[in-house]
């Protein structure tokens, strides 16, 4: 908060306009003085951050007021990030050391373990190392849910001024190797999406050593962190810790990739940069986050051609989350059988949803925060058992899935099993970031699908007409029927520009 208001002191007892982006408006506005803080820390995670434009109300001596016509909730929220709450016990979770909440630093990350994955990787052929991920089946965790080892093998061959292709042969020789990049999406722009600012605030070596083996086997020279704008905090974490990796040689002319370490493959150079967004949601999609590394405009780009083969800067790049990358050491420390013990197989003859994935919940839950689960809870589960049951001992009459352009689940669907089937089994996009926004039975959710469509309105990158004239349409028309003067056409419009938007 201290760092979007402006406000020079009092962080824990300062307060700024509330966010008007979803999951916020919709818990009820329950800052308490003696509990500033801990509000501050669990909204600056999605929505709070995603708006610059606000201003300071200066000192915070009573709750906010509710909105109009509004009664205010008796239920406050507690610090849950700093709680035991935060991730399921099971045996060797992967992201087990967020659990205490402080950065880890370059030495408590080595003495537990920590670049074991890349040193054992570097004793494997750059093809072994693609081969173990695409066995784990591993997906990304940024929403698609596409295989991270087949979008590997995608890349073009390496050819030598001599016209040969660099392979097997070249193992422990150095090799020059420019112009190949990996791009990490740190962006998480999505509104109530908060699990990768976890990982890059509390394990930022953890992502480091998924770079750095995905570098390795995709023989990549250069990777680029795109990190959210509005993440400062989270940028300045990575951005000491990168001191720490190059200081002691993972990245950069005596990096272990180029060092007598590496027995497997061929030895080149690795950098790895910190490019800050700013703010714009559009950079989230792949190809507008490579338009924005390169200073451009971040417009989406026509695909073909694809990243792995014309990206950025016109070159073979390679696109991964961060969840996904922080996976990636744990599956060659432990292997692929390890992590295909968690997570489920899928239910309709799709690829399988292995593995445990972050879920960040909010909404009218008593425990919102990010809980480490296997694939494939249901959202009852999730909600019952995680988070302590609905706010108030309501009921339960919705879920945005995973992020509010992945749709909603309705009152019927509260034991949808959380993974990648369930767009095609509940008829949804898609289980998207896994981050549900849970609601209650009191939700006006034409409020909720007004408050979305606005979001949508103001970050449309207006490249194409349906989304640019139609956002702005839907939006009128919801805030038009919330007003009490909707007619019964306005449905009918409202379904036929959604359709017009693919949505």
């Amino acid at each position: 908060m201290h760092r979007v208001s402006g406000c020079a002191s009092d962080r824990a007892r300062k307060c700024i306009n509330p966010c008007q982006t979803t999951p916020y408006p919709t818990s009820g506005g329950l800052t308490r003085p003696d509990n500033a803080r801990g509000l501050s820390r669990l909204w600056r995670a999605g929505p709070l951050e995603s708006h610059r434009s606000v201003g300071c109300t200066g000192r915070l001596t009573r709750s906010l007021p509710p909105r109009e016509g509004r009664t205010m909730p008796k239920a406050k929220y507690e610090n849950t990030l700093e709680s035991h709450h935060l991730l399921k016990n099971i045996p060797t979770p992967p992201f087990g050391d967020v659990k205490d909440r402080h950065v880890v630093t370059y030495d408590e990350f080595v003495a537990n373990g920590g670049y074991r994955g890349l040193r054992k990787a570097l004793s494997m052929s750059p093809g072994e190392v693609i081969d173990e991920v695409k066995q784990s089946s591993l997906r990304g965790r940024g929403g698609a849910g596409f295989p991270a080892g087949v979008k590997w093998g995608f890349l073009p061959p390496i050819k030598l001024p001599d016209g040969t292709e660099v392979g097997d042969e070249h193992a422990g020789v150095e090799v020059p190797i420019e112009g190949r990049y990996l791009a990490v999406n740190a962006d998480e722009s999505e509104p109530g999406t908060f699990k990768d600012r976890l990982l890059m605030e509390c394990d930022p070596h953890s992502l480091f050593e998924g770079i750095a083996i995905c570098c390795y086997a995709c023989r990549l020279n250069k990777a680029y962190i795109f990190i959210r704008g509005e993440y400062h905090h989270q940028a300045h974490v990575l951005e000491n810790a990168l001191k720490e990796a190059y200081a002691n040689g993972i990245f950069g002319e005596k990096g272990l990739i180029g060092s007598g370490e590496n027995t497997g493959g061929p030895r080149f150079r690795v950098d790895c940069y910190v490019h800050r967004g700013a703010g714009a949601y559009i950079c989230g999609e792949e190809t507008g986050l490579l338009e924005a590394i390169e200073g451009k405009r971040g417009w989406p780009r026509t695909k073909p051609p694809f990243p792995a083969i014309k990206g950025l800067f016109g070159k073979p790049t390679i696109i991964n989350n961060v969840e996904t990358l922080c996976h990636v050491p744990h599956i060659i420390n432990h292997g692929a059988a390890w992590f295909c013990e968690q997570g489920v197989e899928s239910s309709i003859g799709g690829p399988p949803s292995f593995g445990t994935k972050l879920m960040g919940v909010s909404g009218h839950v008593e425990r919102p925060g990010v809980y480490e689960v296997e694939l494939g809870i249901p959202l009852r589960t999730l909600v019952e058992e995680f988070c302590g049951g609905m706010r108030n001992g309501k009921k339960f009459k919705g879920a945005i899935a995973g992020g509010v352009s992945m749709g909603i689940l309705g009152p019927d669907q509260f034991d949808a099993e959380m993974d990648f089937d369930i767009g095609r089994k509940y008829n949804v996009l898609g289980l998207g970031t896994a981050c549900p926004t849970v609601f209650d039975e009191d939700t006006d959710m034409v409020a909720v699908a007004r408050n979305i469509s606005r979001f949508f309105k103001h970050e449309s990158c207006g490249q194409c007409t349906p989304c640019r004239e139609g956002s702005g349409w839907l939006y009128q028309l919801l805030c038009k029927i919330e007003s009490g003067e909707g007619r019964t056409k306005d449905l009918d419009l409202a379904l036929e520009i959604a359709t017009s938007m693919g949505t």
